[in-house]
């Protein structure tokens, strides 16, 4: 499975897309970027002329790239054309640092903790483009085909 065919057996699509390029993946890691649009919809009301990125959307991003492309990676041998991974956020845990500006390339990088019963654990980190750490935790989820 190329990168791009993984891509796009995600289940998101513009604006909600956090995923612009998987870098490294195994069936133990994966790493990608992902540079947030400076007209994206949720600047306009976070903050009042200081706009941030807002936590849930830096979560979404690690979630994206560091737990759902690793999970569609680890179950490719299951899907087909008429088979769409089906995944589903179950738990997360997350510490910010650095905020996160319109514009700005982000790095996520993800390293398989556990994945058994189809149930994936993942410890992420999220890096700036200077490598500054933004954010860093644990996701999981449930995949399903």
């Amino acid at each position: 499975m190329t990168t791009e065919e993984l891509i796009d057996l995600l289940p998101y699509q513009d604006p909600f897309l956090f995923v612009d390029e998987i870098d490294v993946i195994s069936e133990n890691a994966v790493t990608g970027s992902y540079t947030f649009k400076e007209d994206a919809f949720f600047y306009e009301g976070h903050f009042k002329n200081n706009p941030i990125t807002p936590g849930v959307i830096l979560t979404e991003c690690m979630a994206q790239i560091g737990l759902v492309c690793l999970g569609i990676y680890l179950l490719a041998d299951e899907l087909n054309s008429s088979k769409q991974p089906q995944i589903a956020l179950t738990a997360n845990q997350m510490d910010f640092y650095l905020p996160v500006l319109p514009g700005e390339k982000v790095t996520v990088v993800s390293e398989k903790v556990v994945f058994r019963f189809n149930k994936l654990k993942c410890k992420v980190k999220m890096l700036n483009s200077k490598g500054g750490l933004v954010a860093r935790g644990l996701i999981s989820g449930m995949l399903k085909v």
